[in-house]
């Protein structure tokens, strides 16, 4: 980006997260609202990379300015925070922007919007930060894990102080410091996984997503798609395994070649699979429960060569409506949307489902790195009523599926109260289903960055009689 595509881009981020409110709004809309009207494509790359990061990292961002100015929270207003936090998380977490023109721009921004004694407010915290940084970019293994704030799995932004706590002494604490992430859950994920495992994790639930292409496949296939971009010079990396494509570069989706002919959707690798264990087949009839926004719905079809019946419904309407958008960008027929309201007489009707998937909802817990808003929000007590929520859903797929035919029930979460403890439950009241399989998929990033993926749980349930 040239240096007035970095400010407007500092500028929206501004804007965007001035809207945003860590109890209630999806700060993707908000994004997205804010910058579809911007012609210039670095500056939404940059205004989305700003925004992301800065609530990826919220935590150890505004414990670092609570350091740097002695302010507690609470007592600095809004905007002037987060002009700070845009200028924190560029000189922590973006060592490639020169130090000075982070500075100085995040103080040019904050006179622009403030005036002159926020400005100097702004510089003088900013400046203190970059006398406690050592080195912007260095090796994690070459620093003291309590003087280094990752990065990613390699580098990290070391201090010449302490800004963490040890990992050795307070694994919990350093994991939730380190990756901003609440303390409870990092918790659970020690239990279960251990600390090298969650460490692990952690830092794939802080990445900067891949966004991966899934081919329609009623008309293309990932080579086709790889051509058609060959000829646009946009630069990708087939996924073999996956047959999808994964874009090198971030850009504006509907700006790709092939997207208005509906030759691909874009799906992480791991929603991708969940489909493919149901493992549908031409001429099924399938009920999709939780359907919105279509991905996985749209899947189905393409395996049975839009050959069969699919009800999709959602119990938002309006998401509702971007399962039929998707589906007629696509050429899809063979999915039929019914309203949540509308339900019942489906399921009370003497069809017999081939198979039902229960996309159900959940606390996204393998998603944080797309929904960063959501370790702000989850809390033991939200995941416990969502456990009753995705307990009701299998009950009515269990009510619906055929002797012989299966449910697949998925998660975007990774907490086994949401998973297996869920499908458990339902064998145990009812032994005429059989667990067939089952996977939990955690969040994933490769050392060298060239793959990634979320995480989610997936369990095939096969009704015996």
């Amino acid at each position: 980006m040239s240096d007035p595509e970095k400010q407007s881009a500092r500028t929206v981020a501004l804007d965007v997260l001035d809207q945003f409110d860590r109890r209630r709004t999806d700060i993707r809309q908000i994004l997205h609202d804010r910058i579809d009207a911007i012609g210039a494509a670095g500056v939404k790359a940059g205004a989305t990379d700003i925004v992301f990061g800065v609530l990826r990292n919220g935590v150890v961002i505004d414990r670092l300015i609570n350091r740097c100015s002695g302010v507690p929270d609470g007592h600095m207003r809004k905007r002037i925070h987060n002009v700070l936090r845009i200028g924190m998380y560029e000189l922590v977490y973006v060592p490639a922007a020169p130090e000075h023109a982070v500075v100085n721009e995040a103080v040019n921004l904050a006179r622009a919007v403030a005036g002159k004694r926020d400005a100097g407010f702004v510089n003088a915290i900013l400046r203190n930060a970059t006398r406690m940084i050592r080195r912007r970019t260095a090796p994690l293994g070459d620093a003291a894990a309590t003087r280094c704030i990752p990065h990613d799995t390699q580098t990290g932004c070391e201090f010449a102080e302490d800004v963490l706590c040890s990992p050795q002494q307070e694994p919990a604490g350093y994991l939730a410091q380190a990756y901003s992430l609440p303390q409870w859950l990092v918790g659970e994920w020690l239990t279960q996984f251990g600390f090298d495992k969650s460490q692990q994790v952690a830092a794939a639930s802080n990445r900067r997503p891949g966004i991966y292409l899934q081919p329609n496949t009623l008309k293309t296939s990932a080579a086709g798609l790889a051509e058609k971009f060959d000829q646009a010079d946009i630069e990708y990396r087939i996924i073999a395994d996956a047959g999808m494509l994964k874009l090198k570069t971030h850009m504006p989706i509907a700006s790709l070649p092939g997207f208005d002919e509906g030759l691909f959707t874009v799906q992480d690798p791991t929603a991708a699979s969940v489909v493919t264990a149901l493992r549908p087949t031409t001429g099924q009839t399938l009920l999709d429960l939780c359907a919105a926004p279509g991905g996985k719905t749209v899947r189905l079809a393409q395996l049975m060569n839009d050959q069969g019946r699919i009800v999709a419904t959602d119990v938002d309407a309006k998401r509702l409506a971007a399962v039929r958008e998707n589906c007629a960008r696509l050429g899809i027929t063979a999915v039929e949307c019914v309203p949540w309201t509308h339900l019942a007489e489906a399921l009370t009707s003497s069809t017999r489902w081939d198979g039902v998937l229960v996309d159900a909802p959940c606390s996204n817990t393998g998603v944080m790195a797309r929904r960063p808003e959501v370790r702000m929000r989850v809390t033991p007590e939200a995941v416990r009523s969502l456990a009753q929520i995705q307990a009701q859903l299998l009950e009515q797929a269990a009510d619906a599926v055929a002797p012989g035919g299966h449910i697949c029930y998925s998660t975007c979460s990774i907490q086994t109260s949401e998973n297996m403890d869920v499908v458990e439950a339902l064998v145990k009241r009812r032994p005429e289903f059989l667990i067939e399989r089952h996977a939990l998929t955690l969040p994933f990033v490769a050392e060298d960055l060239s793959f990634d993926h979320d995480g989610g749980f997936v369990a095939v349930l096969l009704r015996q009689h």
